[in-house]
Parts: C-alpha cells; structure tokens; sequence
C-alpha cells in the first residue's frame, strides 16, 4: 500500500489531498511516521525527526497517529487479497505477498488485485510480480505510487545491477561498507563477486546468501502463520522525567493499555517486560515470567511497577514502555469496519 497511513486519513480529510502532510507522534522528540508523497518532495520521510520535517517543510500538515484506523483499513486490504488467493503472508498492516502461481494469467490477476483494492479501499496500491518474493518486494518499490512492475530472471540484472548493494534485504549499513571496501558497490558486482571471496568476508553461510540474493535467488515459500509473540506500549516524554510518580503513573497506563488490547483478542501474556531509556539514549529492558499467563490489569501492573523500583533510575528517563510477551490462546479475528470515521 503506497503511504498507507496518510492515505487512510486523506479518506477522512480529503481537503487536505495534494498537499504535504504527515501521520506522526508530534512533539519535541516526535518522528513521522509517515509522509504524503507530496511532502517526499521536500525531504521529508519516515522515522524523520519531526523538528527536522517542519525545518524541510514548513507548510506541513501533521495528523496524530490513529492506529485502530489504519488496522481497520488493513483487515478490508487483506480480505480483499485473499479474495484472489488461498496463500496471503501479511508482511504487515500495509503490505503483504500473494501466490499468483497457481493462476494461468498472473498479470492479468496482479492488475485485478488493483482495480479491486481501489474499489473496495479507495486507496492504491503498488504491485510488484516476480518468480520469488525477494524479487517481488524488490519490483513493488521500483514503481511507486499506484504502480506496477514485473520483474524476472531474465530482466534482473538490467533492471537492478547498477543500484547499490544495499537495495538487498540483509545488506545493511555495514555490510554494505564492508563491501564498498572490498571493492563491491553495486548489485552486478555482488552477483559477479566469486565465493570464496565473500565466504572469506562473510563466512560460508552469509557470503553464499549475499551472492544468491545478487543473482535475484530467493524464496517461493509463504509464511502464512504469523501469531504475535507479544504486545507492548511505550512513550517518548516531550522532556527527560525525574519525577517517580509520574513514571508509576506512565508504567501504569500502558500496562493497562497492553492488558485491553490483549483482552479484546482473547490472549494472555506471562513475561512481563519494563523498557527504560536514560540519557544518552541508553536504553535498559527488565522482565519477570508470571507463575501462569493473564491480562489481569492489576497483576501486570504491579509487576511493572515493581520492576521500575528494582530497577531504580539513577538518570532522568527519556523513554518507558511496558509490554507482555509469551502470549498464548487463540487471536480473534477483527471484524471488518469502516474504513474513514
């Protein structure tokens, strides 16, 4: 889905379509999390501190995140995917890989999968088609908005060999300086680089994977099982927090919010886990495993104020979060609502 988030709300402010605008957690220490493809063109893209975004783009328009929104939206996308195919992995609320193999015109059915989400949704999306996921993901990104692209082992190299390494999944920042250094900067490179060079760098298992992910190797098989393993809150403070009670009140509060949201889906969680940031952005996680699961507010509660105290910042706390993880039970399924309010 292209700029899932800020397109969902545009169904809600339509005055505001065309212009630049953001779905950010606001503040002196906000990011966006989302940008318009409109305020793209001034610099401004996600995980972008929100004080640079309005220095890039003074004219922005910041919406507050709307999650159960944006979920709402995701269930109608991905009933509608699976309209088209028995085999759907959701990567996420905005994105998600479909098998088309067993359909005798996959293109004719990617460019209805389209039609149809624009018609159910009213937002678009780009779809990349390819024999395996590793080329898919790559040939949705490389005709957005609203695009579409094919991608194959015949048209790999020429359409992707002369960007940076770093477009494959698995080379990230230092990787790909590891690479640079060895002389190997762009895809081609990678998929020309002999073995035994990379198992030298990298080790047999990573060095054989860079090179097979250069060549356009990847896999065909979809995880359609992706159960949650936990629930979590956390915020940010707009300034460092040295008052203890205030922080009570804050572990309180998201402990509750992590117990409601895991009560309306029938789960429960046994490992509770506190997550404290101190200046200067060190950051500290403390759990404790319950005698048996629950979403019992008060337990968890309790829990998580207990392990603040243990714990006992010596520092001012820019960060806490609280969240419950090896979840058990059965996730219902959310119901599918409206997408705009």
């Amino acid at each position: 889905m292209d700029a899932f988030y800020v397109s969902v709300e545009m169904l809600r402010h339509p005055e505001l379509r065309g212009r630049p605008v953001v779905v950010a957690y606001d503040g002196p220490r906000g990011v966006v999390t989302t940008a318009s493809y409109e305020a793209r063109k001034y610099g401004v893209h996600s995980a972008l501190p929100m004080v640079t975004a309005r220095r890039r783009c003074p004219q922005l328009t910041v919406l507050p995140v709307d999650m159960q929104l944006y979920k709402r939206g995701s269930v109608k996308v991905m009933e509608t995917l699976r309209e088209y195919s028995d085999e759907v992995e959701v990567v996420g609320l905005d994105e998600a890989y479909v098998d088309l193999s067993g359909s005798p015109v996959p293109q004719s059915r990617a460019h209805e999968i389209k039609r149809r989400i624009k018609e159910v949704t009213h937002l678009v999306c780009s779809i990349g088609l390819a024999p395996n996921k590793l080329m898919a993901k790559i040939a949705s990104d490389l005709d957005k908005p609203d695009g579409f692209f094919v991608l194959d082992h015949d048209n790999w190299l020429a359409t992707v060999g002369d960007k940076p390494a770093s477009l494959l999944p698995g080379v990230g920042p230092k990787t790909f300086e590891r690479l640079r250094t060895a002389g190997v900067e762009t895809v081609a490179q990678l998929a020309q680089t002999d073995e035994v060079t990379l198992e030298r760098g990298f080790g047999p298992n990573h060095g054989a994977g860079l090179r097979a992910r250069a060549n356009g190797i990847g896999s065909t098989t979809l995880n359609e099982e992706r159960v949650r393993k936990s629930e979590s809150r956390e915020t940010t403070f707009p300034e460092d927090v040295t008052d203890r009670e205030f922080l009570h009140e804050t572990v309180e509060r998201l402990a509750r919010s992590v117990c409601e949201s895991l009560a309306s889906n029938n789960r429960r969680g046994r490992t509770v886990t506190l997550k404290i940031r101190l200046q200067p952005f060190k950051t500290y996680t403390r759990s404790r495993t319950l005698p048996s699961h629950t979403c019992e507010p008060e337990q968890v509660v309790a829990t998580a104020r207990e392990l603040l105290d243990r714990f006992d910042p010596q520092r001012p706390v820019r960060l806490v979060g609280v969240g419950l993880a090896g979840l058990a039970e059965e996730e219902v399924r959310h119901q599918p609502g409206q997408l705009a309010v």
